[in-house]
């Protein structure tokens, strides 16, 4: 298994989540062509790793309540 690159990174999420649990993300200098997603009710758990191009449609998704 792969060592995660987000490991050290700090994640943020959306301010209008409040205390709901939301998706988390996250950029880092080791893999800055990355971005990481997690779970903020489970920050240990499993990461996400997704490409630029995966990113914007995530976004645009989102965006839309999808």
């Amino acid at each position: 298994m792969t060592e995660n690159p987000f490991t050290d990174s700090e994640f943020f999420k959306s301010g209008g989540s409040g205390d709901k649990g939301c998706v988390e993300a996250a950029i880092t200098r080791r893999v800055p062509d990355r971005v990481g997603l997690r779970d903020s009710k489970n920050p240990q758990g499993a990461v996400l790793i997704l490409r630029p191009g995966e990113w914007a449609a995530f976004i645009r998704h989102a965006g839309r309540g999808l």
